[in-house]
């Protein structure tokens, strides 16, 4: 399970797991995933291609911090965001059904991945996700790890 913040208990979502979509747009999210995100949990437009899947609870947060925004730097995330996000649950072989409309946005069509981010998961086009990979050099991880101070 996740790692408990307050009384709120955050995801801790990690690893990656190789799935396919069935011809309904159906795709099996990884157990370990379903624990951390509830029986009810969201699907929107992610960045990169991919797509974000979030807890009731990053939901909430994500929610909270865009309204806070003024209106003219929020407006834009969101129609992005919110626009074509979905509310979806786990069927009882712990599939989600993904509206069409997202997967056209990612590029989802049969072999995906589902990849941990902390706290949210990304669901990828499994060729998306190998090569974003490939960009991702030694040198690009170690500046990123210079901004935090490791």
């Amino acid at each position: 399970m996740g790692n408990t913040v307050g009384s709120h208990v955050t995801a801790m979502l990690i690893g990656e797991y190789q799935h396919t979509i069935d011809p309904k747009g159906r795709v099996i999210v990884p157990s370990k995933f379903r624990e951390d995100l509830g029986e009810i949990f969201y699907v929107t437009k992610g960045l990169d291609g991919c797509l974000f899947v979030l807890s009731p609870v990053e939901w909430d947060k994500l929610q909270e911090k865009v309204m806070a925004m003024p209106i003219s730097k929020a407006r834009g995330l969101q129609r992005f965001f919110f626009s074509g996000a979905a509310e979806v649950e786990p069927d009882k072989q712990g599939r989600i059904l993904l509206p069409q409309h997202l997967r056209e946005y990612a590029g989802l069509t049969k072999d995906v991945a589902f990849v941990g981010a902390s706290r949210r998961a990304e669901l990828w086009d499994a060729a998306r996700w190998r090569a974003f990979n490939a960009e991702l050099t030694e040198d690009k991880i170690a500046e990123a790890m210079d901004e935090l101070e490791l």
